[in-house]
């Protein structure tokens, strides 16, 4: 089984030099390693190739986001697992051990991620995936391990192997298989949730999305964008409607589409409260852009199996938000 390591860079030449050799040094040789460069302007290119002449580099022409990036570049790589990380990840050895091993003794997984902890807190589980991500009946994204700004200390409560909804883009596997058959991730999204998108995706045409728990990587975080940044904000709340929209069972549809916006409201709201009045027009933004590509989401809707159930039984903004329940075994 030939599994490829690709991280995309964007101007990331400071955080190549600090997370590019735990990636050389426990990958290879059970892996090859890539770069996907997304049009950087800094030095980066040349760093690679001054410092690790092995690397294989994948020039991309322009800087697509986190979805076009990987869809271009992944066309010419051959493998049969492609494993995406951000620029940002550290990791441990032999941590690709049991992942290969899953897609090994099980033909239907079709994605898999590992623990993902917080490398400035490595005894915290970090924000971009924890232990393992699924969405509400409303959309909302939460992890084990994770929901909404709670984070959980790591004490090897999800040192397991589970079936999980979404894994999480910044420590990623997926067969080449799969993800070709899925056209890639959707570029309308440019960055943001589109992993969610595509796990959704490759549930509704029935292969299973998996978390390894003896396998840990650390995530820095917010490298990109951070959490303040109103960009941020937009893209999350916009392209969580997109995957609404997209994927929703039709029974479900109008109801969880009309109150997922009176929430994102409610949030507005929240925002001018909290005196952070850029991200209240963040989220105007987002809907404006949403209604903007609603007919030709709806037209994606139309060509999509939507099979996949997706914790219709969990509510976790009034869990979190109203009974305070703030860790996922607390769940109901």
């Amino acid at each position: 089984m030939k599994t490829a390591i690709v991280i995309l860079n964007w101007n990331g030449k400071k955080l190549l030099e600090q997370f590019l050799p735990s990636v050389v040094n426990f990958s290879l040789p059970q892996a090859e390693v890539y770069v996907a460069d997304n049009a950087s302007t800094d030095e980066s290119i040349a760093y690679m190739k001054k410092s690790y002449p092995t690397i294989k580099i994948i020039e991309n022409k322009k800087n697509g986001g986190y979805a076009k990036g990987y869809n271009d570049a992944l066309l010419s790589i051959d493998a049969d697992i492609y494993g995406l990380i951000n620029s940002d990840i550290e990791v441990t050895e032999n941590w690709l051990n049991s992942i290969t091993k899953e897609f090994k003794q099980n033909k239907n997984t079709a994605v898999v991620q590992p623990k993902i902890l917080d490398f400035k807190n490595k005894n915290k589980f970090e924000y971009a995936g924890a232990a393992g991500g699924f969405i509400d009946f409303f959309g909302y994204p939460y992890c084990r391990g994770r929901i909404f700004n709670y984070l959980e200390k790591d004490k090897n409560q999800f040192n397991d192997i589970a079936d999980i909804f979404w894994a999480s883009g910044a420590c990623l596997f997926i067969r080449s298989s799969v993800f070709h058959e899925l056209k890639g991730f959707d570029e309308d999204y440019f960055a943001h949730q589109e992993e969610i998108d595509l796990c959704w995706r490759t549930q509704n045409l029935g292969y299973d999305i998996k978390y390894i728990g003896t396998s840990t990587v650390y995530h820095v975080g917010g490298a990109t964008l951070q959490e303040t940044n109103p960009r941020k904000t937009f893209l999350n709340f916009r392209n969580s409607l997109f995957n609404l929209v997209k994927n929703v069972p039709n029974q479900w549809f109008l109801f969880v589409i009309f109150s997922r916006l009176v929430l994102d409201g409610i949030a507005g709201i929240k925002f001018i409260f909290q005196l952070k009045p850029i991200h209240t027009l963040a989220i105007l933004k987002a809907h404006l852009s949403f209604y903007k590509n609603l007919i030709k989401f709806l037209n994606k809707r139309k060509q999509l199996s939507k099979k996949g159930d997706y914790n219709l039984h969990k509510t976790v903004v009034w869990q979190y938000f109203v009974l305070g329940r703030k860790k996922f075994n607390q769940l109901k």
